[in-house]
């Protein structure tokens, strides 16, 4: 792994870690719309790989694949950014949906239903569950998240200190609590789905055989689970 002057051999890292782009360009793939295709998300990756490694030496202080994972992630995002995947259209529903949601949290001091959700926009529960079937993708935190409209601190300036690495500073403050505690206040179904996905990471279609329900559902479910989650955060870390 190293030249004879002792660094890092790039060109063993860069095929060492190809398969690690690949996995991740399609773990990532499976929270997007199908609009998205996986050979983007891998050639941004792979500049995301070729970065690290140019980096990497300057960087001792961690694992080479825990550092380049970072990078090949943050390149994939700034890909998706770029491209604009989300239709504007699509985010202006996720956020009536999170508004309306926490209006009928503060008036029924718990969690609403999805029926109750869907009544306080106006529509059918068949719309409504369309309507997140249609929101694949939706993100917990967002580009225009770190950029604030109204003159306060934005999300980025009070949680990530370290402008190097945003995403370990947001990690190592009281974000990460809040994300646990947010997770915590969910419904059980969808706490239940946001553990088999995230700490078990069995994809859609195993969830739904474990839940008992359809991919399509589970979809609807963890779109609507990161709703509540943004709702949660937003009350207590981005107000």
């Amino acid at each position: 792994m190293y030249t004879v002057k002792g660094k890092a051999d790039k060109n063993f890292l860069l095929t060492e870690h190809m398969p690690l782009v690949k996995r991740l360009a399609h773990q990532m793939k499976a929270k997007l719309p199908p609009s998205v295709e996986v050979d983007d998300l891998v050639q941004a990756g792979m500049m995301g790989l070729l970065d690290a490694i140019n980096r990497y030496e300057e960087n001792h202080g961690a694992q080479f694949e825990t550092y380049a994972v970072l990078r090949i992630r943050g390149a994939m995002l700034d890909e998706l950014r770029s491209s604009d995947w989300m239709p504007r259209s699509t985010r202006a529903n996720m956020r009536k949906v999170e508004q309306a949601m926490a209006s009928l949290q503060q008036q029924l001091g718990r969690p609403p239903s999805e029926s109750e959700v869907a009544k306080s926009l106006k529509l059918s529960l068949a719309d409504y569950q369309e309507l997140l079937g249609d929101s694949g993708g939706h993100q917990l935190v967002y580009y225009e998240d770190f950029h604030a409209e109204d003159g306060n601190d934005s999300f980025l300036d009070r949680y990530a200190v370290d402008d190097d690495d945003p995403l370990k500073s947001l990690l190592d403050t009281d974000f990460r609590q809040t994300v646990i505690d947010a997770i915590d206040a969910l419904p059980p179904r969808e706490k239940m789905l946001m553990g088999l996905y995230y700490e078990e990471e069995l994809n859609l279609k195993e969830i739904g055989a474990v839940m008992g329900v359809s991919e399509s559902r589970v979809s609807q479910l963890h779109t609507q689970a990161v709703a509540r989650l943004r709702t949660y955060l937003r009350e207590r870390s981005w107000t």
